[in-house]
């Protein structure tokens, strides 16, 4: 599971509510928790996060469910905890984790694509499903998959009271059509609250895997997978203990 550099995890993780605010998660939030309403039992009342970054999306599901929240970045977790100082956080790799328990609803948002080969996909699946609870569903979000991607540029940023501000360029492309990998390469530009401004470059490498190679994963995991498009024209995978 790689993403080459990822310096915005680890050294610039205090950036990222300048970055990935929670105002920006409100409507796929909503969108999510109608999701979990009617693909869940109505008794479901613990969520697992694997990979919850800054925690923004959680900010939206704690007042919904009680959250554990994971991630391998000590940086992230911190400024998930500052955020959400009400759940469970915890250090570990969505490859590796086992909690020894289990909950109604298991989430991988977008950090399922820091898995960059058949293997840790499969490993991240089978973590969800040792951690889903007999009536419980498994959801898994990729940004995208094979048949989705686009190259494309994105841009944005925020400013905070103290004075600090980011701005960002974000660049997605496939450097080797041929392989199960594409590129983010982003150009950050950091202000600091004296107003000194930095440049940073930032490479991510992401999986890229075909729709059909997910739902076979999901099933190798014991898990019964249904997929749909959501209204952001991307690939949402709820999956139920037990094979087809």
């Amino acid at each position: 599971m790689t993403s080459t550099n990822a310096r915005f995890y680890d050294e610039f993780a205090e950036w990222w509510p300048l970055f990935s605010p929670p105002e920006e998660y409100v409507e796929e939030a909503a969108d999510l928790l109608e999701l979990f309403k009617r693909s869940s039992s109505s008794d479901a009342k613990t969520l697992l996060e694997l990979g919850c970054g800054g925690g923004s999306l959680a900010s939206h599901l704690k007042s919904h469910f009680t959250l554990t929240l994971t991630d391998r970045s000590p940086g992230m977790l911190a400024v998930s905890q500052r955020l959400n100082p009400e759940s469970e956080h915890v250090e570990g790799d969505m490859r590796t984790l086992r909690l020894g328990r289990t909950f109604d609803v298991v989430l991988i948002h977008d950090a399922i694509m820091y898995a960059t080969s058949p293997a840790d996909a499969r490993a991240a699946l089978t973590t969800a499903a040792m951690h889903c609870r007999s009536n419980g569903i498994v959801c898994v979000l990729p940004d995208v998959v094979r048949e989705t991607f686009e190259p494309g540029t994105d841009e944005g940023g925020h400013d905070a009271p103290d004075g600090r501000g980011l701005r960002y360029l974000e660049w997605t492309w496939d450097p080797n059509p041929d392989d199960e990998t594409y590129a983010v390469d982003y150009a950050f530009l950091l202000r600091d609250a004296a107003g000194d401004v930095q440049v940073v470059h930032d490479r991510h490498v992401e999986g890229l895997f075909p729709r059909d190679s997910w739902l076979r994963w999901f099933r190798e995991a014991g898990l019964s997978p249904e997929c749909s498009i959501d209204r952001w024209g991307r690939t949402v995978f709820i999956a139920r203990p037990g094979r087809q």
